[in-house]
Parts: structure tokens; sequence; C-alpha cells
């Protein structure tokens, strides 16, 4: 595993982490602004895993990567023992199953279980989405675009008031899981998505999404592991005025 870290082009110096297995055994390859790659980064250290990471250049993507992800070429790419593993769902899903002796990430039972993958895939199809459409229109448009993603978070409130009563903000106990994993990843970036747009991108209407979120970002791993908010701002700033 060593000769992918060689061959890579990383901005920073791989990290190895405590509790987990041999140096090169896990590597991810990321960006440092996406929420899908803190998503695994914040998995990999409530399950204590040793793994190195490779900042991935979006612009340049290095042959070593394509070649690990030749489908969607698309980060978070996580490799265990020489082979790579795709999509930010689908990886946490490997990690929780590969890493079954420690801390857990899902309910053991199959029905919550089934419940927050049901809830996971809602917020990545819609809400994520949601997000993207406020911060690339204007106006009138974002005027609506900014009430679809309040309905949209109340059909979740609703929902995850109804099938996990009393368990937000973390969905495991007092333990992060992975149904918090996936929302705080996202949606603890909102005040720089606001400053950069200059608009509450999460309506008043949401007090109850908003409390978990702030509860979220709370939580001393998601500080850590979250990019830095003023260097995100500076990001989507640049990027607003590019378009």
């Amino acid at each position: 595993m060593s000769s992918i870290i060689k061959a890579s082009r990383s901005n920073r110096k791989p990290t190895e982490r405590e509790n987990g297995g041999k140096k090169g055994e896990v590597v991810l390859f990321g960006t440092w602004a996406s929420t899908f790659c803190t998503r695994v980064e914040l998995a990999l250290k409530l399950k204590g895993i040793s793994y190195e990471y490779v900042e991935e250049d979006l612009t340049n993507k290095s042959e070593l990567f394509l070649s690990l992800n030749p489908v969607h070429k698309k980060v978070p790419v996580l490799v265990h023992i020489g082979k790579s593993i795709a999509e930010s769902l689908i990886i946490l899903e490997y990690i929780e199953e590969c890493w079954n002796t420690t801390l857990k990430l899902l309910p053991e039972d199959p029905y919550p279980r089934a419940k927050v993958r049901f809830w996971a895939n809602y917020y990545d199809q819609k809400i994520v989405p949601s997000f993207y459409i406020i911060f690339g229109s204007k106006d009138k448009e974002r005027e609506k675009a900014i009430e679809d993603l309040s309905q949209l978070l109340k059909v979740f409130e609703e929902g995850i008031e109804k099938d996990f009563p009393g368990q937000s903000p973390f969905f495991n106990g007092e333990i992060l899981g992975y149904l918090g994993i996936v929302i705080g990843s996202h949606a603890c970036n909102y005040q720089a998505v606001d400053e950069a747009i200059g608009v509450a991108l999460i309506s008043e209407k949401n007090q109850e999404f908003l409390s978990w979120v702030n509860a979220l970002k709370n939580c001393p791993l998601m500080g850590e592991t979250l990019p830095p908010h003023d260097k995100l701002l500076a990001r989507l700033s640049a990027r607003l005025k590019s378009t």
C-alpha cells in the first residue's frame, strides 16, 4: 500500500490514526472541502481505525486515482488492503461491516437499521442537491429554492421524529452514529454558505433541524474534522465570483 501513497499527489502529509491495523492498510483519497470525504473521516475516527489520507487535486486527477474509481471518478475513495471502494454511503457501510467489533454506527436490529439507511438516502437524494440549487441560483429562483428546501427538511424532521423519537441529534445514543455523520458532515457547513450567498440557507421554519445541526457542531470530533470555516468561505466566495 505504500506504493499507492508514493504514486499520489498529496497536498499534505498522510496522517496515521491510532488503534487500527498496519500503516498503509487503509488509505482515504479525498479533498478537504468535500462533505462526502468528511463523513468517511468521521467514521474512521469514530471506529479508531488507523488510516492515511491523500489529498486529490480534482482539477488534475492522478492516473492512480482514476484507476481506483474509473466509473464515477469522484472522491472519496477508500482503499483497504489494496482494494478500492467508492461512494460515501457505501464506504460507511463497508467500514461498519469490516470493523464490526468496535463502536457501532448502525443499529443491530434490521428494522431501525433499514430506517437509518432510508433517511440517509433521502438526505443525499433530496436535501444535498437542494443546497447546490440554492447556491447556484439568484433572486426569485433562490427564494423558491430555499422554500423548497424548507419543505424537504420538514418531511425529514417529521420522519425522523416518527422513526427515531428522542434519538436526535446523534441517532446512536450519546455517540455519533451513521445518520448523525451524514447530516453533520454536510449541514454543519451551512453558515459558510449563508455568508457566501448573503442569505439564510435554512429557514426559521426548520428549527428542529437547526437544533440538530448546532448540537452536532458542538461535537468535538465534528469540529476537528469539518473544513475550516474561513477557508471554506473563501472557496465558496471564489466559486460564486467565477460563475
